[in-house]
Formats: C-alpha cells, structure tokens, sequence
C-alpha cells in the first residue's frame, strides 16, 4: 500500500517541473553531464537501475551523491574491491549477546540510492548478492524476505579501460540495469568551467556549501511514476520496438542480441522520456534516443566484429538505420 495519498501528492505538472529543476540542482556541483542525470531520472521514474561507465575522474560518485541530495533520498556508497563479502553488501547476522539471540544488521544496500563503486572489481559471488535486491527489490534472511525501502535505485560504475584484476559483469546480471550510460570526458569549456569552481575554492565534499538543496522528493517521484504509467503508445510504436530489438538478434555483427526483457525496458525509458518532455503519448523519436543506453549493454559483439573495430553503438546506430520508423 501506498505511503501517500493522492491529496498529499503533487500534480503531474508539479512533479515534471521539480525533476526538471533537478538538472539546474545537479550543475551547481557537476558540470556538463546533462545526459548522465537524465539517464539516472529515467530510471528512477522505472524503478530501474543505471550502469555507469568512464574513465577515473569524470565526477561519477560526486554526480549520484548530488543527484540523491537533490532529491532529498538517503544514499550509500560502496567500493567493490576482490575482497568484498555478500553480506558486507546485504547485511548479516549478528549475534547480541544481551538476548542470546542473532540478530539481522542491515547492510549498506538497504538505502534509495546506492552507489555500487567500481561493480566489476569484486568476485561474482558477491556481484551475484546484488541481484535479488535488483529485481525483488528485497533481501532473503533465513528464507525470510525483508524489504528494501521505496525508491530503490542501484547506479554501478565501472572503468571502461583498466580490466587487469576485474569479474566483468555475466549478462544476467547486466540485463538487471535498465540502463548503460557512458559517462563522456567534458568538452573544453565545462574544464574550465569546472576548474573556475574549484579555483574559487569549491569543495566536492560539502554540498551545501556548494548551495545544492532538495528540489523534489520521494512524493514527487511516486506522482511521476504514476504519470508515467498512463502515457500512450500506439500500437505501431510497440512494433517499431519490437522491429528494433528483433534486427538486432539477425546483425552479422552481434552474437547476442537484445531479449524481449530489453523490448520492455525500451518500452518503460521511452515512455519516461516521453513524460518528461511534456507529452502524454510516446513518438518514435522517443524511442529512438533511448535507444542505445537501453540496449547496449544487453547485445554481444562477435569477436570477428570486435577485431574490425566494431563497437555496440555503432552496431546500434546501424540497426535505427536500417528499421522503418512508422509513420
């Protein structure tokens, strides 16, 4: 049931307006990563979860520690490191000696906003931990579920280039992250901009000072999710989707292409992106820009493909080429 009712909750204009705010909350702390935060909106509107990838340095952790402070939602972080155990994840049992009794210590995962650090340097039993929390958004103790709160939202990074002493992510476990989103190096003028900050004295550790506050907040979240899910798409949208994610199953480049779960995760971004751009039915331009961060890391290059330096967004780019867009 609900925490909210539908007195206490925001209109839909009034939740689209806060999450709207919430990019100009973002940039007083992180400059030029517009997509990024989008991508993160995106799916916490889906109730997903994001994968994000760059090199060491382009702001990752600061981003989702701004984003998660704009929001007004608790958050996590957690460095994956080869040592990491599931339960220093999930939480464990310890005994209390005043009752005789174990007793259940919640771990770091239950939280809105978890930061996963570097996901792909820890073994895969311990990656494995995350994926009940994923997709059942609960924890199992002693065959008893215990519930994660409501959001809850894993955002993973990973360092696309160092791979010496890394697990990369199994495709089960990949297909549980609504979205990949690459995390660029910013163009010339957000550096200097983002050194002018830290010149003038900005601290990454202290935002408040830094004057990002909470723009919305979980009740402006649960009326954008339920916005969300009353936005239309025709019937030859749901085609286009499904023509989309089937080309890429038949790509003489891929040895993997997207599943129908990725059919369905392309459906849910899209109809977000639609909301937040103001409409209450989904284009096939929607569908189209989120396109690549839903699927690229659901589809396997072949090593052949690789060698020739093929890579999934290009392999992607081909494929929204190549299908008729409905009219």
């Amino acid at each position: 049931m609900s925490a909210f009712t539908p007195e206490a909750l925001p209109s839909a204009d009034e939740a689209r307006a806060a999450l709207t705010a919430l990019r100009r909350e973002v940039a007083k702390a992180v400059v030029g990563q517009d997509e990024t935060v989008t991508g993160l909106v995106v799916a916490l509107l889906c109730r997903g979860h994001v994968l994000l990838e760059g090199v060491p340095g382009v702001a990752k952790t600061l981003l989702v520690r701004t984003v998660s402070q704009a929001l007004s939602l608790d958050h996590k972080r957690v460095q994956f490191t080869p040592d990491l155990m599931p339960g220093d994840v999930t939480g464990s049992l310890v005994y209390d000696q005043h009752t005789a009794k174990f007793e259940f210590m919640k771990g770091p995962v239950f939280t809105n906003l978890l930061l996963a650090d570097e996901i792909n340097r820890t073994p895969p039993k311990t990656q494995a931990s995350l994926l009940e929390a994923m997709e059942e958004r609960q924890v199992t103790v002693e065959g008893r579920p215990v519930a994660l709160p409501d959001p809850f939202m894993v955002a993973a990074t990973q360092n696309p280039v160092e791979y010496e002493g890394t697990y990369p992510l199994p495709e089960a476990q990949l297909d549980r992250f609504l979205l990949k989103v690459t995390v660029p190096l910013p163009e010339r003028n957000a550096e200097v901009a983002m050194l002018g900050r830290h010149a003038a004295g900005f601290d990454p550790s202290d935002l408040d000072a830094a004057g990002v506050t909470a723009v919305a907040g979980a009740a402006e979240l649960h009326a954008a999710r339920a916005s969300v899910a009353q936005v239309r798409i025709a019937p030859e949208v749901l085609g286009y989707i499904v023509d989309l994610c089937r080309a890429t199953r038949y790509s003489a480049s891929l040895q993997l292409g997207a599943s129908p779960r990725g059919a369905t995760a392309l459906l849910r971004t899209s109809r977000a992106w639609a909301w937040l751009s103001g409409r209450d039915y989904v284009t096939p331009d929607d569908v189209k820009a989120l396109a690549k961060g839903t699927l690229r890391h659901r589809i396997g290059l072949r090593p052949e493909a690789e060698l020739e330096g093929a890579t999934a967004d290009g392999v992607l780019d081909g494929v929204l080429a190549s299908v008729p867009v409905p009219r």
